[in-house]
């Protein structure tokens, strides 16, 4: 009974114990006042520190106290900044404002526009599609009428008429016309945006259900095949031309050569050797009838559905073009890359074919969403009084209209005098007549950069990511200003202090051992010994090195490099190996040509002057001082916080799995 008693009493004990240890989250591994450091916000730190938790959790106990030391004098430093009231700076309140704009309004673009963007594009071109259409032009009819037009005939198509009879009898795209409108394999990025959101959007061997406007027309659609894209084919070919081999069609020739060609490759002939033999193309015979990696659309239509669908290795039939027969050879495929190896030029597809109207969207939502209004009435009445002013001037009669409403959004009313101050330093406009219709142009297109902005400023509300990139900025400030109050700001190089440390510190201001010497430089060896022989016959070293040396900027020099250290290059050292001031090196090889060297003199190593010091000394000083103030200071935070570490603890880190 006593035993089961001690038992009950042990279990009890460790559940109580247990629930008073705090959540690993929770562990304190440092404190300052009444702030404290736990864990969980020690790890997240470290993480964005180095990258992932992976690495985090392999870095040894010594990492991590060097960084416990680092993040407190950072929370600490921040404390300050809060109590020094640095959040209500206007400066620093304003520099925060215009960096939210700035970045924000970047941020908006790739996060809700170019990042969606080019991922369903990515996604998108990974098919490819066979189209068909059949398109009514608005040019002579109307808009209005075209539109009906094509409605009627979508209508029928509907109701059982072949899609194929009524683009013989209707379509107006004379190219297409011909093969029931057939437009070949496309795949995203290739067509206008709203033509190929609504052939991506239409089952293979089915007519889209809505007639589809482009800037070309009125559009039809009928997807007739899918499948998975192969971005780009390696291919051979041997080409036997539609003539006599003397610009004479001969098709009777050309059939009697291909004959040939064929029973080679039937009888085990390699295909390159008889492309060498046999091809009329000249471009790839030379090649074994190689035409390298190529795209679908970039041969003909024959030529190209043939080959893209071959396997590597595969051989084709005869294939017929307007340039004779062809017989092809896929030898190689590459796959479909990855979203990263592909970004780059997705994003530059992208930009050219569908931004613009996504970021028109955007601009449009951000209309409604902040109430978005140009004042049409006020916009007349500037025009009015405005008779021949051009932009890029002083308006005459700006006080009459200076405070006039030209827009508003969100409780914001933008003036005429702001207003035409952004005209004035836009270059779109620049010396254009102020009219009615250049106002409301740059009305939208101002307009479009405040409902960023003012976007961008609210990012934070809605977007932690976003909130935590402002975060930092803002912490990033303060700790600037801080240290400028405490650190940079109070050192002084006045030169009794800077002589001082010089005096204090001099054992590392110090000249290696050094040499002066010219050369002569040519690049032909020629002529470097042409140089040689005349210093031979006595001719002076700088006269000749001012008339000949090809080394840019050292003619007017004589070839003189002045003092450098002995190791600072093969000139140096070749010149080194000279014993005595004047004498010279016989012809070299050096880079770009030839060299010949004269020693000037030798300078053993010595300490240098404070004059000779005086920029490395004020460096060094400079740096010293700074680690000084800044030791002080955090020395003096964490005193006035009691600030304390538990390392002990951080032997938990990264252990809660």
């Amino acid at each position: 009974m006593l035993f089961r008693s001690t038992i009950l009493f042990t279990l009890a004990l460790a559940f109580i114990l247990s629930s008073c240890a705090p959540q690993h989250s929770d562990l304190i591994v440092a404190k300052f006042g009444d702030n404290e450091i736990k864990m969980k916000e020690f790890e997240n730190a470290y993480v964005k520190n180095v990258g992932s938790f992976e690495v985090a959790k392999k870095d040894s106990l010594s990492k991590l106290k060097s960084f416990l030391d680092l993040y407190l004098n950072f929370k600490i430093k921040l404390r300050d900044a809060e109590v020094r009231g640095y959040g209500e700076d206007q400066a620093l309140k304003q520099e925060l404002i215009d960096y939210k704009k700035k970045v924000g309004v970047t941020y908006l673009l790739e996060k809700n526009i170019v990042e969606p963007g080019i991922k369903d594009l990515y996604n998108k071109r990974k098919w490819e599609l066979r189209v068909s259409h059949l398109m009514i032009r608005p040019d002579s009819s109307g808009e209005e009428a075209a539109r009906k037009l094509t409605q009627t005939i979508l209508d029928s198509i509907k109701n059982g008429k072949s899609f194929e009879e009524m683009v013989s009898k209707y379509s107006q795209d004379s190219f297409s016309k011909p093969g029931g409108g057939d437009i070949f394999y496309v795949t995203a990025g290739q067509l206008p945006v709203e033509f190929e959101d609504a052939a991506y959007n239409t089952p293979k061997g089915q007519v889209n259900p809505s007639v589809i406007r482009t800037k070309y027309g009125f559009h039809i659609i009928k997807v007739t095949d899918k499948k998975e894209r192969v971005p780009q084919i390696r291919a051979s070919h041997i080409l036997v031309a539609f003539n006599n081999g003397k610009g004479v069609p001969d098709t009777a020739y050309a059939k009697a050569k291909l004959d040939t060609v064929l029973r080679l490759l039937k009888s085990g002939e390699e295909f390159a050797k008889v492309a060498m033999q046999y091809s009329d193309d000249t471009g790839s015979k030379q090649l074994g009838g190689d035409l390298n990696f190529f795209e679908r659309r970039m041969m003909v239509k024959e030529f190209d559905e043939a080959a893209f669908n071959l396997s590597v290795g595969q051989v084709s039939d005869v294939v017929k073009t307007n340039f004779g027969y062809h017989i092809i050879k896929v030898t190689d495929k590459k796959p479909y890359p990855s979203y990263e190896d592909d970004k780059e030029n997705l994003k530059k597809i992208f930009k050219q074919t569908r931004y613009q109207g996504e970021y028109d969207s955007l601009i449009a939502r951000l209309k409604i969403k902040y109430n978005f209004k140009v004042n049409d009435k006020n916009i007349q009445y500037i025009a009015s009084r405005s008779d021949s002013v051009k932009i890029g001037g002083d308006h005459p009669k700006i006080d009459e209209i200076k405070d006039i409403e030209v827009l508003s959004y969100t409780g914001n009313s933008v003036k005429a005098k702001t207003f035409l101050t952004q005209l004035n330093g836009s270059n779109d406009y620049m010396n254009k007549l102020i009219t009615a219709d250049l106002l409301q142009n740059a009305a939208n297109k101002f307009g479009a950069d405040y409902l960023l902005d003012e976007e961008a400023l609210n990012l934070e509300k809605t977007n932690a990511e976003f909130a935590s990139l402002m975060e930092d900025y803002r912490n990033g400030i303060f700790i600037f200003k801080l240290q400028d109050d405490e650190v940079w700001s109070k050192i002084n190089l006045d030169s009794t202090k800077l002589y001082n440390y010089f005096v204090a510190t001099k054992s590392n201001y110090v000249f290696p051992d050094r040499i002066n010497f010219s050369e002569i430089f040519s690049r032909k060896d020629s002529l470097i010994n042409h140089y040689y022989d005349l210093l031979k016959k006595g001719e002076n070293f700088d006269s000749v090195a001012t008339r000949y040396t090809e080394r840019p900027g050292y003619a007017e020099k004589a070839g003189n490099y002045g003092l450098v250290e002995i190791n600072n290059s093969p000139l140096s050292e070749e010149a080194n190996k000279l014993k005595n001031s004047g004498d010279y090196s016989n012809p070299f090889t050096d880079v770009g040509g030839f060299s010949i060297v004269k020693l000037i003199e030798k300078e053993p190593s010595r300490s240098k002057t404070f004059e000779e010091a005086k920029a490395e000394v004020s460096g060094a000083f400079q740096e010293s001082e700074s680690r000084r103030l800044e030791q002080e200071y955090i020395d003096k935070l964490k005193n006035k916080y009691k600030a304390v570490i538990h390392y002990d603890n951080l032997e938990q880190a990264f252990k809660n799995e």
